[in-house]
């Protein structure tokens, strides 16, 4: 039997983001999950983070439990449509053991010329605590950097965020100046964040980040 090159099959495949995939030592992040997506908006439904503190500059979770995962899907269906290469998001749904955890979200305008992305995210009630959060971080740093040659990655967290900013902290991330902003229409101060190659060079876990389907997907990404 005559086997495909990865070449062959993307000038074929109109959207090969299906068959893109990281892996780390616990985690699968795939950008295009049909399944993983319902079992994300399901996830949703339940708490996410402490009702007191909104972690999100969109407070999307603030929304009745029982709209959540319509809202989610949309979300992720409205990323797939908009995605170009010039400006592209990756929602990387984030399975640990097979079971969905959460979201990682990855993105770039402009990318071939700029080398920088910026990413987010969110966990699941019952996955925080356990190291998810760094280790789905490490690995679409370990993506953006070794894989699609960015120069230098950003991200935010809310001052009142404290396991988001230790875990940038731990990946390297230096703080880049505030923006006030408002979530649920109180003043809320936000750290913005800067990660470079360089740094993360000197912060980044031990693991191997195992990449799948990529060089179809590098057109799509501008690269």
């Amino acid at each position: 039997m005559c086997m495909r090159s990865e070449t062959e099959q993307s000038e074929s495949d109109p959207w090969p983001l299906h068959r893109l995939v990281l892996r780390t030592p616990r985690l699968e992040l795939r950008p295009d999950d049909d399944e993983g997506a319902r079992e994300l908006a399901e996830l949703a439904r339940g708490p996410i983070h402490d009702p007191e503190h909104m972690p999100f500059s969109c407070p999307w979770s603030d929304a009745p439990a029982e709209e959540r995962p319509g809202n989610v899907l949309q979300h992720l269906w409205h990323s797939r449509a908009a995605h170009g290469p010039d400006n592209w998001r990756l929602p990387l749904i984030v399975r640990c053991d097979g079971r969905v955890a959460g979201v990682q979200n990855l993105r770039a305008a402009h990318f071939a010329t700029t080398r920088e992305v910026s990413s987010g995210s969110w966990l699941g009630r019952s996955y925080q605590g356990r190291g998810i959060g760094t280790e789905m971080r490490a690995a679409v740093l370990m993506f953006a950097f070794d894989h699609l040659g960015a120069g230098q990655a950003r991200s935010g967290a809310y001052l009142n965020n404290v396991a988001s900013l230790a875990v940038s902290r731990k990946l390297g991330c230096v703080g880049d100046g505030t923006e006030i902003t408002t979530p649920r229409g109180y003043r809320a101060v936000e750290q913005r964040l800067l990660l470079t190659r360089e740094r993360f060079a000197a912060h980044r876990p031990e693991f191997t980040l195992g990449v799948e389907g990529l060089t179809a997907c590098l057109p799509i990404l501008g690269l």
